[in-house]
């Protein structure tokens, strides 16, 4: 079932009516069945697949707080861990991997599977893996009321895109008596209001457009490559942080708080402030259960920057089967490092400079070499594959030598559909920064004002948004 869906509309107001009729004691049960209802609209099949990985985290996780020694906690995390990345890598990697080894070695006789990726499924396995290495870390005790661990596998606002949860912060919300709070709803309808202006009115009016270009990028000309390339960027963000304001705003309508996943990622500085700003819970999963456990900074040098790249070239692969993420995922990992690596000389040519007599000017400088670097990342992100990517790169190098490409997509789509699209990116781009603190509540209005000002949203969304119940993007990881 996907938010920006006629069935979700009629799906959320009667789960979020029904749990406030509801008993406390019965709540957790409905959002059981209805997040399973919620993922089951999709195929019914591969709810098998959160079976197990509930069923195998919740007796792993008993049985390592039963464990007499180490070594037998070890192997029932082993067992947890072995049974999601089993899953995760024969559902979404096996046919990739089976591929590239066939590139290698043509008579190669091992045929690909015919299996369809299950919706959410790099997302569920690993925040059900994350509440296995807490217990066995002793970070928290493992519940004992399966039920409700079940919930927090399937949570539905969630469960299909994020944000990654931890147990210490969802799970115990699940035991809890939430009263109606009206406040609290309305805080959470506006947010996701945002949430769907940002994905129906931005990302899939742009996303029209990039789809034009990146699906023939031999016909196109440097200009119009350059255009979709920024239009991505902002497809991108409007498309999964727009998926993250609706589940956390659902999420606030039935009373439970979800960790925030974006703070404005495009103004940030620096690559690595950028990644303390985007999908926040996947760079915390990284961190906290890989690139620590790799011995983070507390190695030496070459190790740590061995580690930075090794970590951020596997969250490319986890995005996708295909090489575009890996190198994707790898070339931020090279920005991080040749970072650290150019750190020394560039606090000098900062001395040298006096930097700290215009701090607005050097940060905004910071800012657009960061969105530059950010943007060449997001053509390999976005393209179909690495031929692709180097004709896209080549188009541009070979600068505006014309713009009837440009004029083909007008011509195709409408003047008028390209230049409202248009507008209303700059417009987006103009407000995101205020409208984001206003939706997550950093900023207050007024009654009058924020009546007005969300009433124009809601009027935006019907009036110019994109009804074709277009997937998120981030659903296909």
């Amino acid at each position: 079932m996907l938010f920006n869906s006629f069935e979700f509309a009629v799906f959320f107001p009667l789960v979020a009516a029904a749990y406030f009729l509801l008993p406390y004691r019965w709540r957790w049960l409905l959002l059981l069945v209805a997040s399973y209802y919620f993922y089951m609209a999709w195929k019914a099949q591969y709810a098998i697949l959160l079976v197990i990985s509930t069923v195998i985290d919740f007796v792993a996780s008993n049985a390592m707080a039963k464990a007499s020694d180490q070594a037998t906690k070890k192997r029932w995390l082993l067992l947890s861990i072995f049974t999601n990345l089993g899953i995760l890598v024969g559902f979404k990697y096996f046919n990739f991997l089976n591929a590239s080894v066939r590139a290698v070695f043509p008579a190669w006789p091992v045929e690909d599977l015919d299996v369809l990726l299950p919706m959410g499924i790099s997302f569920y396995t690993f925040q059900t893996m994350s509440y296995t290495i807490d217990v066995y870390r002793g970070l928290l005790p493992p519940t004992r009321h399966f039920g409700r661990f079940a919930l927090y596998v399937t949570f539905f606002p969630q469960l299909v895109a994020g944000p990654i949860e931890r147990a210490p912060n969802l799970l115990p919300q699940f035991f809890k008596d939430i009263p109606f709070d009206a406040d609290r709803v309305i805080r959470g309808l506006k947010q996701m209001l945002w949430g769907f202006f940002k994905k129906l009115v931005i990302a899939d009016r742009v996303g029209l457009i990039v789809d034009q270009v990146y699906n023939a990028p031999a016909q196109q000309d440097g200009l119009t490559v350059v255009l979709a390339s920024v239009l991505f960027a902002l497809q991108i963000y409007c498309d999964f942080s727009g998926y993250s304001d609706i589940a956390i705003g659902a999420a606030r309508v039935l009373g439970y708080d979800l960790m925030e996943n974006f703070r404005t990622p495009y103004g940030a500085a620096s690559i690595r402030e950028f990644w303390s700003r985007w999908h926040i819970s996947l760079s915390t999963w990284f961190r906290d259960y890989v690139y620590i456990p790799l011995g983070g900074n507390r190695v030496v040098r070459w190790r740590w920057y061995y580690n930075l790249f090794v970590v951020f070239a596997v969250s490319g692969l986890w995005h996708g089967a295909n090489w575009t993420f890996i190198v994707w995922g790898a070339l931020h990992g090279a920005y991080l490092v040749l970072a650290l690596v150019f750190a020394p000389f560039w606090e000098r040519v900062e001395a040298g400079l006096g930097v700290a007599r215009i701090p607005v000017l050097w940060r905004a400088l910071n800012r657009s070499v960061t969105l530059l670097l950010v943007l060449v990342a997001w053509v390999l992100f976005r393209a179909n594959d690495l031929g692709d990517v180097a004709i896209l790169f080549g188009k541009v190098g070979e600068g505006v030598v014309s713009t009837s490409a440009l004029e083909v997509i007008f011509r195709d789509m409408g003047a008028g559909i390209v230049s409202v699209s248009l507008l209303l990116a700059a417009l987006f781009v103009l407000i995101d920064p205020w409208a984001d603190d206003v939706a997550k509540g950093r900023r207050q209005m007024n009654g009058a004002a924020s009546y007005a000002y969300h009433g124009l949203l809601l009027a935006a969304c019907l009036l110019f948004g994109h009804f074709g119940s277009t997937a998120f993007i981030y659903f296909q990881f």
